[in-house]
This record gives structure tokens, C-alpha cells and sequence, in this order.
């Protein structure tokens, strides 16, 4: 019996040891893929680098990582540095580091719409704005245009109301403490104050300007010419990954995306 049970111990051994020489083989398949690093800020804009990035964890030529910041500026600084290869950014920052100097292409357009804006309970319409204030990221962004467009659904314009320039992620908590009284932000921060019950939405972007665009994919130029395959591959795969964006798809992707924030 004890001979039994020392064949079956060395039996389990073998075969432990060639399952992690396996998984060992298997990740070292893994790095030997070339890497492209994403930069992106955890809204659903950025949906469709995480389609991208999803399908590469499941097979292809391209190892996609993607990095998190908190911040536009972060990101732009990461981008001037080319600590990444590329990110999910707004076209106006993006035009705005090109013209400051920043080697950037952009290489295909993001999603479409996305922003919403978001009021305290206390505001029943758009004329109740009058005399409030109102959070946008910033004025050179789209979300002021949006803004001015809610407004003027009342006949405000933008000196009847006092305009502030919060992060997104402050924006739910600051209209929770009465800071502010609405504001113009793309998702899910505009979904976050929904969920936590003090605020609603009162325009979809869609609603004040139809298939309004402000993000796109940019390439570092450092990258596209040393590593051009590489970029070609990249941006192939990140337009595959938008065709396979459904609206049940982006959903879900959008829900993961609320459900890591809310972990924070």
C-alpha cells in the first residue's frame, strides 16, 4: 500500500510539474509579443481600447497594455515623454499638444456622443440654471459648447450661470455636498451620480449636438516610425474592436468600467 501511494505522489508530481512548465511556456509565448502601450482615463470614451485590449488578451500579434491616469494632463505629460505609445485622448487636447510641439497622429476617431449633462434634484429644467453653478472639465473641451447649448434650449447664455472647472471625478461628490448644481461630463461620472441618487440626467449630449465627436486614437510619431507594422496592426485591431462595439456590448463594458471605480 505505501508503495501504491508513493507511485500515485510521484505520479501527481510529474504531472504538476509539466502543467506549470506548460503555463510557463504559455506566458513566455505571451511576452514574446510585441508590447504597445495605451494611455486612457476610465471613461466609457475609451471603450473601445478596452475592446482592443480585451481581444489581445485572448490571442493576436499585439500584447495591448493599457495605463491608467487620472488626469488629461497626466496623460499628455506620459504621451511627451513616450513612457506610452499611445492613447485614447480628446481631440482638442490632442491638437493642442500637436501645436505645442508634442510628436502625435491621430490615427482613427473614437466614439461618437457619450457626454451628459447632470443637475441636482432641485433643478427641474434647464431655465432653472439661471444664477447656478455649473462644472465642466474645461472651457476649450466640447463639454462647454454642450453646455451653451443646454443654456440656450432656455435663452441663458453662459453669463447666467458661473462656470467652475472641477475634475471629472470630483464632480458627483461635489454635487452631492451642494458645491455644484449640475454639470457636463462624459460618462460614467455623469452615471455615478445617478447611482448614488443626487442627481439626473437633463440632456444627452445626442440631444444638443447629434453625433458630436471630441476623442480619438493617437500614435506617438517616435512609434509609428520605428515600430510601423506594429502601429498598423494596432490601429487594424482597435477599428475591429469598435465594429464589434454593439450597443448590448458597450453596455457591459461600460458597467465594468463603473464597477472599478466604485472599488476605488
Amino acid at each position: 500500500m505505501k508503495i501504491i501511494r508513493k507511485r500515485w505522489a510521484i505520479a501527481l508530481l510529474g504531472v504538476v510539474v509539466l502543467g506549470l512548465a506548460s503555463c510557463s511556456r504559455r506566458g513566455e509565448e505571451a511576452d514574446l509579443r510585441p508590447s504597445v502601450k495605451i494611455a486612457y482615463l476610465p471613461i466609457t470614451r475609451a471603450l473601445p481600447v478596452f475592446e482592443t485590449a480585451e481581444a489581445s488578451a485572448n490571442g493576436g500579434d499585439l500584447n495591448v497594455e493599457l495605463v491608467k491616469f487620472g488626469s488629461w494632463p497626466e496623460l499628455l505629460d506620459a504621451l511627451n515623454s513616450r513612457r506610452v505609445d499611445g492613447a485614447s485622448v480628446l481631440i482638442e487636447l490632442a491638437m493642442k499638444a500637436k501645436e505645442r510641439g508634442v510628436g502625435l497622429k491621430a490615427v482613427a476617431l473614437g466614439r461618437r456622443d457619450g457626454n451628459v449633462a447632470i443637475v441636482s434634484k432641485a433643478i427641474e429644467s434647464a431655465a432653472d440654471l439661471k444664477g447656478k453653478t455649473v462644472a465642466i472639465p474645461r472651457r476649450r473641451l466640447s463639454h462647454f459648447i454642450l453646455t451653451l447649448e443646454a443654456q440656450a434650449t432656455a435663452g441663458l447664455s453662459v453669463d447666467d450661470v458661473k462656470l467652475v472647472e472641477p475634475a471629472p471625478p470630483e464632480m458627483p461628490a461635489a454635487l452631492a455636498g451642494g458645491q455644484i448644481d449640475a454639470y457636463c461630463v462624459a460618462e460614467p461620472f455623469g452615471a455615478k451620480a445617478v447611482t448614488l441618487d443626487v442627481g439626473r440626467p437633463l440632456f444627452k449630449s445626442e440631444e444638443l449636438w447629434a453625433d458630436s465627436l471630441c476623442r480619438g486614437l493617437v500614435l506617438t510619431e517616435q512609434f509609428i516610425d520605428e515600430r510601423s507594422e506594429d502601429a498598423k496592426k494596432f490601429v487594424e485591431n482597435y477599428k475591429a474592436a469598435g465594429r464589434c462595439l454593439t450597443k448590448e456590448r458597450s453596455q457591459v463594458v461600460a458597467k465594468n468600467i463603473l464597477a472599478r471605480m466604485r472599488k476605488r
